[in-house]
């Protein structure tokens, strides 16, 4: 009887830890597709601002406390510029120049950067299995995002002809989107230490609203015809990317990622590149190149061995213990 109760919990909890990932490869979706009849910086603030507004509204209701100090804002601040204002821009404009699941899956690189800072910052051990993870993810993001003739002429005539050019790197979609996958991966890390000082929702809610505001205003500075082409379906899928892949599952996540380790939650972002590919293909019928796909897989191994590799690393040694192979293979470095 009592597993019998538990097992309900266990499921609504596997589907809450999922579901930040599952909305945001959706929401990757949605906005790419209004994405010709809108501007990027418009779209990034109509993701932030009602959503930062609904999150307050949720807390609110919850009972959760308001920040109470000049450091507490001061944080919400830095995490809003980084996590607000600079992710959720660099997002929109590298949207503009990308497919939805190509997009997604550079963003999703950034478990490999939250590795990396947590083991700095918060002696979150990676271990063996880890460091293999974030180099193979390291070649996985390099055949998604760097042109696939590069790789034909190195493999072909041993030489690499590349043609540098600052104006096509700041044009390129993917660079962007590795900015936001940055971006994202700074703000995960500075959730831990926003959330000493205020509420994690609140914080959430809070930083949208202060990332939002820069983004309308250069919106209303610099751009034109923002709202005058967007219809009715284009309205309802940046409702939902508002809604769904921005109030509901950043509450969630950052809720979790103030309490749980980053580096493992972090790489269950590996699950929003399959939604938002398989959701792409079906409503926008993107298509990756086959060395694209070879990236993603790789990208995708890369993360599953970063979350794993404590049972990875517990199954080998209950392997080699019963097999007595000689204890160097044992240690894990």
């Amino acid at each position: 009887m009592e597993s019998n109760l538990k097992k309900p919990e266990s499921i609504w909890s596997s589907l809450l830890l999922i579901s930040p990932f599952f909305l945001w490869g959706t929401a990757m979706v949605a906005m790419k597709g209004v994405t010709l009849q809108t501007t990027p910086l418009f779209m990034a603030s109509v993701r932030l601002l009602p959503a930062g507004i609904l999150v307050l509204i949720v807390a609110m209701f919850l009972g959760r406390s308001q920040p109470k100090s000049i450091r507490a804002w001061l944080w919400i601040s830095l995490f809003a510029l980084v996590d607000g204002a600079m992710f959720q821009g660099f997002l929109a404009a590298g949207l503009m120049r990308t497919g939805a699941g190509l997009g997604s899956v550079i963003i999703d690189s950034q478990p490999l950067a939250v590795a990396l800072m947590s083991s700095w910052l918060f002696k979150e051990i990676i271990g063996l299995w880890g460091w293999l993870g974030l180099g193979i993810g390291i070649l996985g993001i390099s055949l998604i995002g760097l042109p696939d003739q590069w790789f034909f002429d190195l493999w072909q005539d041993h030489t690499l002809n590349i043609v540098f050019s600052w104006e096509n790197l700041l044009n390129s979609g993917e660079w962007l989107m590795l900015l936001a996958s940055l971006s994202m991966a700074v703000g995960t890390i500075l959730i831990r230490y926003v959330s000493r000082h205020v509420d994690p929702v609140v914080a959430t809610g809070w930083h949208m609203i202060i990332g939002g505001l820069p983004l309308l205003i250069g919106s209303l500075l610099w751009e034109t015809q923002q709202w005058q082409q967007l219809e009715l379906n284009s309205w309802l899928g940046l409702a939902y990317s508002t809604t769904f892949g921005s109030a509901l599952s950043y509450g969630v996540f950052f809720y979790l990622a103030a309490k749980g380790n980053l580096t493992s939650l972090s790489s269950l972002t590996f699950l929003t590149p399959v939604f938002a590919l398989t959701f792409g293909n079906l409503f926008l019928s993107e298509v990756l190149s086959p060395l694209q796909w070879m990236g993603v897989s790789l990208t995708l191994v890369s993360i599953y061995l970063i979350n794993q590799r404590d049972r990875i690393t517990q199954q080998l040694k209950s392997l080699f213990d019963r097999t007595q192979l000689p204890s160097f293979f044992k240690s894990e470095s």
